[in-house]
């Protein structure tokens, strides 16, 4: 815009510039002020995480196997005769004493047996006492030389062999007699009943290949389970002692846990390792004892031995302090200038909520102690300290 120059037009300039300078002086003030502003919005306080030392203290790790679980005698109940089963006394899982009627096969064909037995006895008898009556009679006739002696001998030679009947026959009767025994099935020990895979009526015999039940005296049991090669090779390293039984002697007792995670309340006693590892799985079985003396354990339960070993001093870390990546565990370390360091770890076992640490952090070096998933490498952070010793406890 020009205005010739006349006075005229020269005060309308004057009162144009007079108008549009204050609006552009609070245009620059404002543009001034928001820049600030944003430039204040840009750089926000590091915010404040808890944080806790790392430290040494004694803990107590437990190491789990698969068990199974099976009777200290387990028996199992075969016919030794042939025959029907007449009877059933007993139902499965029921508990008998020693002594006690299981099972009744039909013993017709074995009485028969014993009454020919008892039959042919009576003749054998019958037969000594006339081959005894020829001799008493031909003994005397031999001392007169009334006969010769070869008679004499003949009668001898009939006695011995009626002798001889009747033993025979006397076996015969006792044999018929045990298998009438055998006919009826007695608990050879006390225990609790298993499967009864047989009816009334079904034919049973010696050559069957199922038992006709499982006996299972588990007033204690006997709980299996196997370790790795390194394991044991461990395990056998913590344990003082210069042979495997005394090893096995200064063993603390073991614990068992059930099938539903809860503990069974009988501490147990490893007893034996087996002689030799096996071949195809690369381990070696060991077995443990247990009371049972409320019967809560049967044959064929399964469960966990728990191992305990205990650390003197053991380096931790809270679980909760820690993430996993890709198979690896990491921690977030507060380096200098409050800058988060990521900071891999190794992990030697677990007590309770802590993690055992062999490698990746020292004693009294800082870390953070939760809502680690949001956190970045080289964040700078405002550090909460918390009380370690109440959070290793709380763990």
């Amino acid at each position: 815009m020009s205005f010739p120059p006349t006075p005229k037009n020269q005060k309308r300039y004057l009162l144009l510039l007079s108008l549009l300078f204050p609006a552009a002086l609070l245009s620059s003030c404002g543009s001034k002020g928001a820049n600030e502003q944003a430039a204040g919005a840009g750089a926000p306080p590091p915010a404040e995480i808890p944080v806790i030392s790392v430290m040494e203290q004694p803990a107590v790790t437990y190491t789990d196997y698969s068990a199974s679980i099976e009777g200290k005698v387990n028996v199992d109940i075969r016919p030794q005769v042939d025959g029907y089963l007449d009877k059933i006394f007993v139902d499965e899982g029921a508990y008998v004493k020693a002594g006690q009627p299981l099972f009744k096969i039909n013993d017709r064909v074995y009485q028969e047996q014993l009454n020919t037995a008892n039959a042919s006895m009576e003749s054998a008898k019958a037969r000594l006492r006339t081959a005894q009556i020829e001799v008493d009679k031909v003994t005397p006739l031999v001392k007169n030389k009334v006969v010769s002696e070869v008679q004499l001998s003949t009668a001898q030679a009939n006695y011995s062999e009626a002798q001889a009947t009747v033993s025979q026959a006397k076996s015969t009767i006792n044999s018929a007699k045990i298998n009438i025994g055998f006919s009826l099935i007695k608990a050879p020990i006390s225990g609790y009943i298993g499967k009864i895979p047989k009816r009334v009526g079904n034919l049973v015999g010696k050559g069957d290949a199922e038992p006709m039940t499982t006996l299972s005296d588990t007033k204690e049991v006997y709980t299996y389970f196997a370790m790795s090669e390194p394991a044991f090779l461990q395990f056998n390293a913590q344990i003082p002692g210069s042979s495997m039984a005394e090893k096995l002697r200064k063993l603390p007792p073991v614990t068992l846990l059930l099938a539903d995670g809860t503990t069974y309340p009988q501490k147990g006693k490893i007893q034996i390792v087996d002689g030799q590892f096996d071949k195809n799985t690369g381990s070696i079985s060991l077995r443990a004892i247990f009371p049972n003396p409320n019967g809560l354990l049967r044959s064929g339960n399964t469960g966990k031995i728990r191992l305990e070993e205990t650390h003197a001093q053991a380096l931790m870390v809270p679980k909760a302090s820690t993430m996993d990546v890709q198979d690896k565990i990491f921690v977030y370390l507060v380096g200098p200038g409050n800058k988060l360091q990521r900071r891999a770890i190794t992990v030697s076992g677990k007590s309770g909520n802590n993690y055992l640490i062999s490698d990746g952090l020292k004693k009294g070096e800082t870390i953070v102690f939760s809502g680690i998933d949001g956190l970045a490498e080289d964040a700078q952070i405002k550090p909460k300290p918390l009380n370690t010793d109440s959070v290793y406890r709380a763990q």
